[in-house]
């Protein structure tokens, strides 16, 4: 944990007032956090923090500290074990929306977690995932034929932000009809707010049209069965190997969580190799490096920055810091990834990086069951991109772009960039 200097009264880390929690979030935060995720590292493994709600957490830092927090049996992820003080503040789903959507993996222990895993892992299968490639490229160029011909576009609005979701809807069964009903807007339902935040309203209004959709889909399925993963699901339930709420959680998170950290994910790889165009240049001109570039861009910037949260169910020590019941524990992945005694010379972008065990995807029971597509889209996604528009660079300062305010994903909604006439 963070110790003061007791010479200043200053916390070293942030130059704070020794004892207050590191504040994570602000602009200057979520441009680029790296410098003070390299104090903290520096500092020790684990940090008091506040995110924007209020909420106090513990924040683990370093890769081996991740590593072994990712993989502590002792740390649940079931909200249930959340004490009172988490509760009141944590940015979580208002009821009854948290009863009826936030019961899917992410959110669920053994063996619960072992069950309901079971049911979507053969649609997230590597196999799979290969013999749909061709499909994959399809929908990128698609969406890259209807961008602007010559000058440039914003790659969110054109791309990033629409390819994701139609893939996720090829994978897991979602028919066009209501493939073409999804409003994106519901997906900032992954950015959650504090019951004291002016956004409130708004959010709950997300919550309640997507709960509508997704009630939809779920009638849609139990009236037209095809041998895909809703469809699947829905069986389950019938079948009382899920419930209603288990199975409204799963396809909620297949639904949000399955496309918004990818269409990220795509931003940062893209603006990480325009801060870089010589490594641009190389991976346009050098195909064969893509596998291993998207496995370093992964590291170097992940989309999925904070896993979600964990409890101890017991007072409970934690690398030296004893943490209390119910309190929060969050793990850095960006810094994680960033850490200098797991990758030498961390801070710099090598494209040709082996080994590269980066956590972009989590690490242990909850590693992430799509990797291998997410995988499959980014590396079709930044080919794409590469290949067809010729002379990519940014349309502006990066500087200036506006990263979103999320607490665990990195991104941003616009980045426009210009390039050469497209091929």
């Amino acid at each position: 944990m963070t110790t003061p200097d007791r010479t200043e009264g200053r916390c070293p880390v942030t130059g704070a007032t020794a004892g207050e929690p590191i504040p994570l979030y602000g602009s200057a935060y979520k441009t680029d956090p790296y410098d003070l995720y390299r104090r903290m590292r520096e500092a020790g493994p684990v940090h008091r923090v506040r995110f924007p709600s209020g909420i106090a957490a513990w924040l683990v830092t370093g890769y081996e500290a991740a590593h072994s927090a990712l993989n502590d049996p002792r740390l649940g992820k079931n909200h249930r074990l959340g004490n009172d003080n988490w509760r009141s503040l944590a940015s979580i789903m208002p009821e009854p929306q948290h009863s009826q959507l936030q019961v899917h993996l992410l959110h669920q222990d053994p063996p619960e977690h072992t069950r309901m895993r079971r049911l979507v892992l053969d649609a997230f299968a590597p196999r799979r995932v290969e013999a749909l490639r061709p499909r994959f490229q399809e929908i990128a160029d698609a969406l890259v034929d209807e961008l602007p011909a010559e000058d440039g576009a914003d790659l969110v609005a054109g791309f990033a932000a629409h390819y994701p979701f139609r893939v996720l809807a090829e994978v897991i069964g979602l028919p066009p009809e209501l493939a073409a009903r999804f409003d994106r807007d519901w997906g900032k339902v992954v950015q959650p707010v504090g019951p004291q935040d002016p956004g409130r309203p708004a959010y709950e209004a997300r919550l309640l049209g997507l709960q509508t959709y997704i009630a939809d889909v779920v009638a849609h399925k139990r009236e037209h069965w095809e041998d895909d993963l809703l469809s699947r699901l829905v069986v389950a339930k019938d079948r009382k190997e899920l419930t209603q709420e288990e199975l409204d959680s799963m396809i909620f998170q297949l639904l949000v969580a399955g496309q918004e950290p990818v269409t990220n994910q795509i931003t940062t790889m893209l603006i990480t190799l325009l801060r870089h165009p010589e490594q641009l240049e190389r991976l346009r001109e050098d195909p064969a490096l893509l596998p291993r570039a998207i496995e370093e861009l992964l590291r170097y910037d992940s989309a999925f920055e904070l896993t979600t949260w964990r409890f101890f169910a017991e007072d409970s020590d934690l690398h030296g810091t004893r943490i209390p019941a119910g309190d929060s524990v969050i793990v850095s992945l960006c810094a994680a990834n960033r850490d200098g005694e797991q990758f030498p010379d961390a801070d710099t972008l090598d494209l040709e990086r082996s080994p590269n065990s980066h956590l972009a995807f989590g690490h242990g029971i909850h590693f992430c069951p799509g990797a291998a597509l997410a995988r499959a889209e980014l590396q079709i996604a930044v080919a794409t991109l590469l290949s067809r528009l010729p002379g990519l660079r940014p349309a502006g300062p990066l500087d200036d772009l506006t990263w979103i305010p999320a607490v665990l994903a990195r991104g941003v909604n616009q980045l426009p960039v210009a390039y050469d006439k497209r091929a």
